[in-house]
This record gives C-alpha cells, sequence and structure tokens, in this order.
C-alpha cells in the first residue's frame, strides 16, 4: 500500500479490530503510545470504541512542547525580555506556560518573538538582523535535532555571528527506560514513534524486551497502522515473546537514518535533561558540543533565572502526572473547566499533540 486512503479503509480497519478482539486477552492490557500523533489520531479517528474494554493505550510524554520544562519556558521568557535579542521558535511554544507567563504574553508586551516553520528560517532571521542576537529555540526529538544541526553548520559555514540556540532537544528511549523503572505504570506494551523511529531505526528499541521482557512496536499513524500496531503487540503478550516490531516498514529500517544520525553526533553530545513531569532523566538530551558552544546563547548571554523546574505549576493541574501516563485528561479537576486550548493552563493543552489537547477535541468521555 502506498497511499494515505488505504490505511484509512474502512474495512481494512474494522478487519484489524475484530482481529484485536479475537485474541485479547481475558486480563486488562496497558500500553503506552509514546507519540503525540498517535494519541491525536487514536481519538481523531475514533478507534477508542473499536478495542475491547480491557485493552487501555496511555499517553505517554511524546510531545516536545509537552516536555519542555519550565524552567526552559521562563529562560526563553528571559531572553525575549532583552531588547537586543529576537527569539524565533516554532508555534505551538508561543503559549506553553512558564512559572508566571508565556511567550505569546510577552510578545503581546512588546518583546520580538518570531514564529519560524523551519530551523533553517532563523538564518534568515539573522541575516536580516545584523545587529540583534537572534535566538532560535531548539526544541523536539531525534526528529527535529537534524535539521537543527544542519543549520548551526550551516551557520558556522557562514560566519553568522550573531545567531544563537536555546537547547531543548530529548532522546524517546531514555525517557520509556525512565518509565519502565516506575512500577506503578504497568507497562504490557509500547507502541513506539513513528517519526523518531525514522530516524534512530529500531535497534535503540531492543533493550526493552531484553531487560524488561515487554514488547514494542514502532507504527504508522494511519487508522490501519494504529490498530495494526496494537495487534502485533497483543500478538506478543499472548505467546508470551516479546520483541521490537517494525508495523511502520514503509518508513522505518533496522538502522534509521545513519546520514542524519551522524549529523546529530557531529554536532550534539548527550547529556542529562530535565523534562517537563517527569524531572531530570539520565543521558535523555542534546546539548551543543564544546567546539560549538560559540552558538550557545546561554555562553554568549547568561541570565539569572531561578532555577524552579516544575515547581510552580498552576494549582490542581496534572500535566505531570499525565506525561508519566499515571492519569488520563479526564481525572484533572482543571480539564474542560479553566484549563481548555483557547486557555492553556499546562503543557499538555497547548500542542494538538499534548494528550489533554486530544481527549478535549475528540474524546466523548466514554471510556
Amino acid at each position: 500500500m502506498k497511499y494515505v486512503e488505504e490505511f484509512r479503509n474502512k474495512n481494512l480497519v474494522a478487519r484489524f479490530a475484530r482481529k484485536i478482539k479475537t485474541i485479547a486477552p481475558p486480563r486488562p492490557v496497558n500500553i503506552m503510545e509514546v507519540c503525540g500523533t498517535h494519541t491525536h489520531n487514536f481519538f481523531r479517528f475514533g478507534l477508542d470504541k473499536m478495542l475491547p474494554s480491557g485493552i487501555r493505550l496511555i499517553s505517554g510524554p511524546g510531545c516536545p512542547v509537552c516536555v519542555s520544562s519550565q524552567d526552559y519556558i521562563d529562560k526563553a521568557i528571559a531572553y525575549a525580555k532583552h531588547n537586543d535579542v529576537i527569539i524565533a521558535t516554532f508555534g505551538d511554544m508561543l503559549r506553553v506556560p512558564g512559572t508566571k507567563s508565556s511567550l505569546e504574553k510577552e510578545k503581546a508586551l512588546g518583546a520580538s518573538v518570531l514564529t519560524v516553520y523551519s530551523a533553517l528560517d532563523s538564518l534568515k532571521l539573522a541575516r536580516a538582523n545584523p545587529s540583534k542576537k537572534v535566538v532560535m529555540l531548539a526544541v523536539g526529538f531525534e526528529t527535529t535535532a537534524p535539521t537543527i544541526a544542519l543549520t548551526i553548520l550551516a551557520a558556522r559555514k557562514e560566519h553568522l555571528g550573531n545567531l544563537y540556540f536555546l537547547t531543548s532537544l530529548k532522546l524517546i528511549p531514555a525517557a520509556m527506560q525512565y518509565l519502565l523503572q516506575d512500577k506503578r505504570l504497568r507497562i504490557d506494551g509500547f507502541l513506539c514513534p513513528g517519526h523518531v523511529s525514522c530516524i534512530i531505526g529500531t535497534k535503540p528499541y531492543e533493550f526493552i524486551p531484553r531487560r524488561y521482557k515487554i514488547g514494542c512496536c514502532i507504527s504508522g499513524f494511519e487508522p490501519a497502522d494504529i490498530l495494526a500496531g496494537i495487534y502485533l503487540l497483543i500478538e506478543q503478550l499472548v505467546r508470551k515473546k516479546p520483541a521490537v516490531a517494525n508495523q511502520y516498514q514503509r518508513a522505518v529500517t533496522k538502522n534509521g537514518n545513519t546520514k542524519a544520525q551522524k549529523i546529530i553526533a557531529r554536532v550534539f553530545g548527550v547529556y542529562d535533561a530535565s523534562w517537563r513531569g517527569l524531572g531530570k532523566i539520565p543521558k535523555s538530551g542534546l546539548r551543543l558540543k564544546k567546539s560549538l558552544q560559540g552558538f550557545d546563547i546561554e555562553k554568549e548571554l547568561a541570565l539569572e533565572v531561578p532555577s524552579r523546574q516544575d515547581a510552580g505549576r498552576t494549582k490542581g493541574c496534572c500535566c505531570a502526572e499525565v506525561l508519566k501516563g499515571l492519569m488520563q485528561p479526564l481525572g484533572c479537576p482543571l480539564f474542560k473547566k479553566s484549563c481548555t486550548p483557547e486557555h492553556p493552563l499546562g503543557g499538555c493543552m497547548v500542542s494538538e499533540e499534548g494528550a489533554c489537547n486530544a481527549y478535549f477535541r475528540y474524546h466523548d468521555g466514554a471510556r
């Protein structure tokens, strides 16, 4: 199959749903999807209504906007307040709440905060504003990291002296390992992210069945993809043969995109990183190598920003519990009340990839 319509074929989707019901065990099954697009499409296409009641999909920390720490947002806001700084950011970062404000609010007060569609757009901004420090907010997972890295290499080649980066790039397998250490979750399998896996391949997930004895499946994003991925996970569970399955073979290979991996390794090193709601996770982030730290805005312009982590989160907000998979958005007392996509109080409600946003738009509360 080559086209999107084929993966949305109602007969094919219904067939996978029947196959899942046929082999589903009598006990409850907890599957965590580690991708915001999976969360979004699962409810958008009504797939939750097609599964047996005992199969529960748990939303994990698969939204890069959602897991950007409050401390990081506070730093971005502090830089935005400088008269000689222009912040370049992807649009869904604008409304992510910091401790007391957001980039959107600061922009309304006069800060130079501009939306870009690609990290490469920051090169144009730097060329057009030679008297300003242009700061690109480098946010995302392994999918975004190659374009950020290429932008940095292009800036070095051009000798652009006014382009900088505030980095919050995250690594998904490290977060998955962190979650597996929390026995409260009782995860029976992972639906692994398709976009990230296009870059890293299937190998980085092999520790999951080997060390933790649970299965995982890399899946595409269309309805047939998602249900096929769930079926493969249930099949592994029933047969007691955990492995790394690759449903998304039309895009993902065992070794991944090795060129992209080399570009990332050329620019970034691995370090311990802070995730909103999860705290500091060992070896879960990327930062510039020493040879490229001239592009690090924190080296060029150090600011005194109190390190609050997530201590200042809105009272009653359960984003941390949602990101860990300990709570569905429906359990948050602020959900659909004071917290909505128009007025988000937590990162999970901001982006369309956020679990709270997906539940708000598509979940009818029946399950």
